[in-house]
């Protein structure tokens, strides 16, 4: 929570995309949209635990949202970087200073759980409702298809869909066709979705990693699944319990990547020094160069390093319960060495004796929700109760909890 109150960006309030406690100036006003969605979430965990009182989260969720209103958007769509102190679009990387529809996906998510805690409350907190849901409607996600049935994730007036990324499974993504699906004035056919994400069938996967059905094709074709985050991404307000499409049960698929996730770290088939039981989780984060150095990289069972990320398995919380919570004690034990100014560091190596003093805002949000919708679904009602979000997956022929 810390992440997203004290080290929040100053002038635009939305969450940095980044903190070093080594180097607290580095990308000091660099936002990330994605990140601000679980950011807003976040905060809404906050004011129920009693960290902040209401009143303080409806004024910075105003900062926010006024940034937001005025920051750069490309058909509707948010950059993935924009400068907290003017709203410009920051490059994330080439050919990319544009739209970033899965980074919009992330943050128009928050902001239906901001729009749904806050709709019938006082009158301030009814117009900060309506902004939000004002903020999320206006993405053209239909523009994102170039008349295609599939989305793609980049748009740029400077260089137009040269990306050519199209969002097709498996991987972080299926929030984005949920929204856009959902969306009153700028919504996609049910066409997108079955050609675009699901492939027409082709998602489904009958791969077994450690007696563990896979269930899906997993982008990168891994045999025993991707880095745990795209089992959190998009189900931070989306609930995935109950939540099947035509072709497979997504529950099913969160709970089996996370236990084969876990069941190679107890393996250990590399040898790493504390991998097993209460040491496991594999997902993208900041990473241990061959060098020593501090990198970057999307950790998985077909690239471990020797680097645990405590959000991986703290945030698969809901699907691997004990297991997770043995890992938290394992983390906490570790405290000395683990834990910051702003919960627990990014990566660590117990193999390598290293530890990164750092902090990514799209590590951090999901443990604080993951965790909040394990006790008490907190997220994941105000999500799924939103009527737009039940007519979209009503379209796409979803089957869920309401």
């Amino acid at each position: 929570f810390k992440y997203f109150w004290d080290f929040a960006e100053p002038n635009s309030g939305c969450a940095r995309e980044r903190y070093h406690v080594d180097d607290p100036s580095n990308d000091s006003n660099t936002v990330t949209s994605g990140g601000t969605g679980f950011g807003l979430m976040a905060i809404l965990v906050g004011i129920e635990r009693g960290y902040i009182t209401k009143s303080e989260a409806v004024e910075r969720f105003n900062k926010i949202l006024t940034f937001l209103e005025n920051a750069d958007r490309f058909h509707g769509a948010w950059p993935h970087w924009m400068d907290g102190t003017n709203g410009n679009v920051k490059p994330f990387s080439s050919n990319d200073d544009g739209g970033d529809l899965v980074e919009t996906a992330f943050l128009c998510q928050g902001l239906i759980c901001v729009k749904e805690y806050f709709k019938n409350g006082t009158d301030e907190e009814k117009a900060l409702a309506s902004k939000a849901d004002q903020l999320w409607k206006g993405v053209e996600w239909n523009w994102y298809t170039q008349g295609e049935n599939v989305l793609y994730w980049h748009w740029s007036p400077n260089y137009n869909f040269e990306k050519d990324f199209q969002l097709k499974g498996y991987m972080e993504v299926l929030i984005t066709y949920i929204m856009a699906a959902a969306s009153t004035d700028y919504g996609i056919e049910k066409e997108v979705y079955t050609n675009g994400w699901a492939s027409n069938g082709g998602i489904k996967s009958s791969a077994i990693a450690y007696g563990i059905p896979l269930i899906v094709n997993h982008s990168g074709n891994s045999p025993k699944g991707g880095p745990l985050f795209w089992a959190h991404y998009s189900y931070l307000g989306l609930n995935p319990k109950g939540l099947a499409d035509e072709y497979v049960n997504y529950w099913d698929v969160n709970v089996n990547h996370s236990k084969i996730n876990y069941q190679h770290c107890v393996e250990n088939p590399k040898k790493y020094t504390a991998y097993g039981a209460n040491c496991w989780g594999l997902t993208a984060s900041y990473s241990r160069n061959a060098d020593g150095s501090v990198g970057y990289s999307a950790h998985s069972p077909t690239n471990d390093l020797g680097v645990i990320s405590p959000t991986a398995a703290v945030s698969s919380i809901p699907y691997t319960p004990e297991e997770s919570i043995k890992a938290m004690y394992y983390f906490y034990s570790k405290k000395d060495m683990l834990l910051g100014p702003a919960g627990f560091y990014d990566a660590f190596s117990p193999h390598y004796n290293w530890v990164t003093k750092r902090y990514l805002a799209i590590d951090q949000g999901p443990m604080i929700i993951m965790i909040e919708n394990y006790r008490t679904q907190l997220l994941w009602n105000l999500f799924m109760q939103n009527e737009d979000i039940k007519a979209g997956l009503n379209k796409l022929g979803f089957t869920y909890e309401s």
